[in-house]
């Protein structure tokens, strides 16, 4: 099934043309990933009109119930890519979250528009460590984070590609319908619909390609595990709420007394915040969501010892993880509400704010990370820890041009700092994601995707957009909303230069630690 380079040494595997097509055929997917996740954004003044909304409520939706469950079935499904057929994985997760975008725009409340919005969460889930770990097994290690940069550069295009088909389509048909069209569709609406149903028919096409030989790049074959679905069902049973307590019990006394504690310390944290004022909807989606992942990591290393041992044990590992999710924390927040500020401060029309802001941020985004990825891996030729070079330049540089860009009264102005931030911002993207991947074994990359990605969607989505909302809110400023989330960049760039300092070791005693926690390599 897989190229017959896989009989190659890791030093000795070449990318072949079909890893390249397949590399394609991924960003394709990764465009509408992101068309589907950020397309909210150019729709968020009308939704917050139709619906009733408030800015809190809109971070809510944008990253909050998106994120969170994101981050709860991106473990589980992140195993699963580990485990079972990944082609097949990411067929059905793009045929689930199309299927929920288009539905999105059947929406006739906040209420509802949260559950659609999990549910493109939960299928999306499935995309990057399904893809990760495809591209990791097509691509040997030197070209690592430049694959997996081609791969990110979707993200940057479809962001850009959302804001700039979803101003247009909802200005084209409010403007064909003020009263609204077909089944009382609004603009938004519709522009939902658009975006949803293309990807049904991409899903037929990602079904075509081949799975290749699990560690063949690295020359490094490991059996089909027998029961992938089996193994499915036990990681839900320890992230997913109340079946956490059931994998908690399996851990004898201590581990239901330590599982209770973490349960009773994220209800009395929720229980405070909302006492003071917070959204009760906002604060118990995040805190489902740290009590999940706690209760998961907390299991996994009496279940498998080995990629306990290469993740949470791996402080070079979680650095590097605090560092990109707090870089996607500002990110984030700064993608979904420069159209809204555009068009609320700066009056410009949905339709200019999607054409401008899309195009520039998919170009920057495109360029950045394609960037950062190519100087990332050529750093790493001579120095291990390299590509953490650009996760902290990716920290600290697009500080200043988010600070100008959200402080302006000139379109133009904003339009130029929002190309800068995005593009330094993302510099850091493939080098954050290819470290991760070379901190464990083949059998653990699905894993290791889905934890980075709880950094980027606990941390950053579910975080960054709500929490600039919220201070909006409360000032009503959205440029000050933006503005508090920069205290967190000397904690990004902390925890950059610790994982600089570590990432070398942790690297080198890779194979040792695993084999020392059981692994039979």
């Amino acid at each position: 099934m897989a190229s017959n380079a896989h009989n190659a040494s890791g030093d000795d595997y070449r990318a072949t043309g079909y890893a390249w097509y397949v590399l394609s055929i991924l960003f394709l997917v990764y465009i509408l990933n992101f068309v589907d996740r950020q397309v909210i954004s150019i729709l968020a003044e009308d939704i917050k009109r139709d619906l009733n909304l408030k800015d809190e409520d809109l971070g809510f939706l944008y990253g909050t119930a998106f994120g969170v469950f994101y981050s709860l079935f991106g473990i589980p499904l992140g195993r699963l890519a580990d485990n079972w057929h990944r082609v097949r994985l990411m067929t059905a997760g793009l045929a689930l979250w199309s299927t929920m975008t288009a539905l999105s725009g059947l929406s006739k409340t906040g209420g509802h528009l949260a559950a659609a919005r999990i549910g493109v969460g939960i299928g999306e889930a499935t995309a990057s460590p399904a893809a990760y770990s495809l591209i990791s097994d097509w691509f040997p290690k030197r070209l690592r984070a430049t694959a997996l940069s081609i791969y990110s550069a979707g993200l940057y295009v479809g962001g850009g590609a959302s804001l700039f088909v979803g101003g247009l389509v909802v200005q084209r048909w409010n403007a064909a319908y003020p009263g609204g069209g077909p089944l009382g569709l609004v603009g938004w609406q519709a522009a939902f619909m658009a975006v949803g149903i293309p990807g049904l028919l991409l899903a037929l096409w990602i079904a075509t390609l081949r799975e290749p030989i699990r560690g063949q790049s690295e020359g490094l074959h490991q059996e089909p595990h027998p029961a992938p679905f089996r193994a499915f069902v036990e990681d839900l049973i320890t992230i997913i709420p109340p079946l956490t307590l059931i994998g908690a019990i399996r851990g004898g006394p201590r581990g239901i007394a330590i599982n209770l504690l973490a349960a009773g310390l994220v209800v009395a944290a929720v229980a405070f915040l909302v006492s003071i004022g917070e959204p009760i909807t906002q604060w118990t989606a995040v805190g489902l969501g740290v009590y999940a992942v706690f209760s998961w990591g907390s299991t996994l290393k009496r279940r498998d010892p080995p990629t306990f041992a290469l993740i949470i044990a791996t402080p070079a590992f979680l650095c590097t993880v605090v560092a990109y999710g707090l870089n996607a924390f500002v990110s984030y927040a700064s993608g979904f509400w420069a159209a809204p500020y555009a068009m609320r401060v700066l009056g410009v029309s949905p339709a200019e704010a999607g054409l401008i802001i899309g195009s520039s941020g998919a170009l920057s985004g495109f360029l950045g990370v394609t960037v950062g990825g190519i100087v990332g891996d050529r750093l790493r030729k001579t120095n291990p820890a390299g590509r953490l070079i650009m996760v902290i330049l990716g920290a600290v540089v697009p500080v200043p041009f988010v600070i100008l860009g959200f402080t302006t009264t000139s379109p133009v102005t904003l339009y130029v700092c929002l190309f800068l931030a995005q593009f330094t911002a993302s510099l850091a993207l493939g080098s954050a994601a290819a470290t991760t991947q070379d901190l464990v074994l083949p059998r653990m990359r699905g894993t290791a995707t889905a934890t980075f990605f709880i950094g980027t969607t606990l941390l950053g989505l579910a975080l960054g957009p709500y929490l600039a909302g919220r201070v909006s809110t409360l000032s009503g400023s959205l440029s000050t909303g933006m503005l508090s989330l920069l205290l967190s960049v000397p904690i990004t760039l902390a925890a950059g230069i610790a994982a600089y300092r570590l990432v070398p070791k942790a690297e080198a005693t890779r194979e040792a630690r695993a084999r020392a926690a059981g692994e039979p390599i």
